[in-house]
């Protein structure tokens, strides 16, 4: 039988998972194999940048840790050798940190995960991944929008000087 202390350590172990898992945005379950200490320094430190912290948890413990949050459906994800990934601030950061270390190394995979709520395959957080970040989409819409007003000043323009034009004649 396991000793109480191992068993109590282990289940405090799931308490602190679990609440850093309540207050994410962002949780990512990925499949580390082949990767070197230097790679997996480099891609801690990009996630930091983003608000994110990286983990090596037995799965167990992430599966407790799942469970006492409500969240089914990532079974599949939880097996093998897995990282995990809680993005505090922001969803997509993280996401594009990972999917663009996934590019690089093919022995890196996203296994699946959690953004807002909603439980999301790995094809779906990577299609999010994809996505531009939020300043470009924003800065898209501005620029649509710009062009759309400046071609509506012309436009006004050119029936004033149309309206002058036949005063004047």
């Amino acid at each position: 039988m396991a000793n109480k202390t191992i068993i109590k350590q282990k289940e405090e172990e799931v308490n602190q998972l679990a609440e850093k898992m309540k207050e994410a945005k962002l949780i990512l379950f990925a499949d580390y194999r082949g990767i070197n200490v230097d790679d997996v320094t480099k891609l801690r430190s990009k996630l930091r940048k983003s608000n994110s912290e990286y983990k090596i948890v037995k799965n167990n413990i992430s599966r407790r840790a799942l469970e006492k949050c409500n969240i089914e459906g990532l079974e599949s994800a939880v097996e093998g050798p897995t990282a995990v990934i809680i993005g505090k601030d922001d969803y997509l950061e993280p996401a594009k940190a990972i999917y663009e270390y996934t590019k690089d190394h093919d022995f890196y995979k996203i296994k699946g995960g959690v953004v807002e709520g909603k439980v999301m395959t790995a094809e779906e957080i990577i299609t999010l991944a994809k996505l531009p970040s939020r300043e470009t989409l924003i800065g898209m819409l501005a620029g649509g929008l710009l062009g759309t007003i400046s071609k509506l000043a012309v436009a006004i323009d050119q029936v004033r000087i149309q309206k002058e034009s036949t005063a004047n004649a």
